[in-house]
């Protein structure tokens, strides 16, 4: 089965090189892989344009998909990778885990890359593609994205991540009431501290820099970490970036 991903463009893949904007590769030069369709619904997402096509606001879903086989997505990937020396790959969304039979084969043509996935922490990645991958960045979300906690906040997935080193977490924070809310996760999931992340909910740098600023004070009192939005202080909130 082929990859079905988001679009920068229509017909244009959202395969692209940029800087990693978010949680603890922050900076790091990244080629991008961005998948398409997601499970969950978040008020606030900033992706919608990958799986909000039906209901108000809605997206066209052809000029917003495009499908790809894994071969030739990873001879894209490939390709911004040795124009740029890149070695890691990021794949997000959406949910990717929802694709990970292709998923699986995409890595398995690209044994060089070092492979992050983003994921909201609901979908267990099979044995086979579990295997391919290197760090895990866990977005869990929290009652402020408008998600049923019993969708968004799965126990068993939470408890595996927390247990696996490879998994960091980073929440999307608006307000000092998801703070509460985050803390009491950590503690019933043994979440260790120095893999979670509080990150500003954001799309413009005044937004994040006013957040981010009692947010600082949360992670040095809590001992957590906290993580900026890189590439929307850089770019803007753009696809491709």
């Amino acid at each position: 089965m082929p990859l079905t991903l988001a679009t920068i463009i229509p017909g244009e893949p959202e395969i692209f090189a940029s800087l990693q904007g978010e949680g603890p590769s922050a900076g790091r030069p990244s080629v991008f892989v961005r998948l398409s369709n997601c499970n969950l619904a978040c008020a606030w997402c900033d992706t919608a344009y990958t799986w909000r096509f039906d209901g108000p606001d809605a997206f066209e879903r052809k000029p917003n998909q495009i499908v790809l086989s894994e071969a030739e997505t990873a001879d894209r990937i490939l390709a911004l990778g040795a124009a740029g020396r890149i070695g890691r790959l990021v794949v997000t969304g959406g949910e990717p885990l929802l694709q990970a039979p292709a998923l699986a084969k995409l890595l398995a043509l690209l044994p060089a890359m070092h492979v992050e996935i983003e994921t909201n922490g609901t979908v267990a990645p099979p044995r086979g593609l579990d295997a391919l991958i290197h760090q895990y960045n866990v977005s869990p979300k929290l009652a402020h994205s408008g998600n049923a906690a019993q969708l968004a906040l799965i126990p068993e997935r939470l408890a595996a991540f927390a247990a696996d080193p490879r998994a960091f977490f980073k929440f999307v924070t608006a307000a000092p009431g998801d703070v509460a809310e985050v803390l009491a996760l950590a503690a019933t999931y043994a979440i260790p501290r120095e893999r979670l992340f509080l990150m500003p909910e954001g799309t413009d740098s005044a937004t994040l820099r006013t957040r981010s600023r009692w947010l600082a004070d949360v992670c040095a009192r809590e001992g957590l970490r906290l993580s900026d939005r890189l590439h929307i202080h850089l770019y803007g909130d753009t696809r491709g970036t």
